[in-house]
């Protein structure tokens, strides 16, 4: 990739009036806050291409030095989504056993969570979000990527969210450590899992828990120095 200095005009915004912005900011909001995280999916299809507009979608974020530092690896395959649950359910028995501490597993208890992860296989795709720490140009010299973390927490929201306006269910599951994506999906050391995306339908009679609704009010999350 050639990063010379080489300006191009900027696409023309649509133009909108102040309160045709709001409007749809209104709307994004509404939609943005009537995604919850399901546990319980359908077997229903979802077509690949869908799948691939919502990731090109992600691949849009900014990030560090535009170096792009993350990778999707979407998976549709029951055997490879069978492994996953495997593998995510050992960490996950260790883990509700006593591995998170009394405090940590008493303020999961309101969600419902367990250990069974039965929605890895349930589910049609799962999109494992995996860092770049660092790159390796063709001779294989390590080149330093920039705000890892920063830059793949946006390409994955921007993800979250155009899932949720192709009107898919999604559930971020993070169990912990979760290397063993690197080998089931054969990525390279250098990347480092972040989350599991679950993607699909929710199942007939899907139920949330009640807790995972209450959010924090605009005064508790914001500050406006005018």
């Amino acid at each position: 990739m050639d990063y010379h200095y080489d300006p191009i005009p900027l696409p023309k915004p649509e133009a909108l009036t102040e309160e045709e912005r709001l409007l749809r900011a209104q709307a994004y909001c509404q939609s943005m806050q009537s995604r919850r995280s399901v546990r319980h999916f359908a077997a229903t299809p979802v077509p690949r291409e869908l799948i691939e507009t919502c990731v090109r979608a992600a691949g849009s974020a900014p990030s560090g030095a535009n170096h792009q530092p993350w990778h999707f690896a979407c998976v549709s395959n029951p055997e490879i989504k069978r492994a996953i649950r495997l593998a995510a359910e050992e960490e996950e028995r260790a883990f509700y056993a006593g591995k998170a501490g009394d405090d940590w597993l008493a303020d999961l208890s309101p969600l419902g969570t367990d250990d069974q992860k039965p929605f890895l296989e349930t589910a049609p795709w799962l999109i494992a979000v995996f860092a770049e720490r660092y790159r390796t140009d063709a001779e294989g010299n390590r080149q330093k990527n920039y705000y890892v973390p920063e830059s793949v927490g946006i390409a994955a929201g921007l993800l979250l969210s155009a899932l949720h306006q192709a009107g898919l269910a999604t559930l971020t599951h993070t169990p912990n450590p979760m290397k063993f994506l690197n080998k089931i999906l054969e990525r390279p050391p250098r990347e480092r899992p972040m989350m599991l995306i679950v993607v699909g339908h929710p199942a007939d009679g899907a139920v949330v828990p009640r807790a995972a609704t209450l959010k924090k009010t605009l005064e508790e999350i914001s500050r406006f120095v005018e």
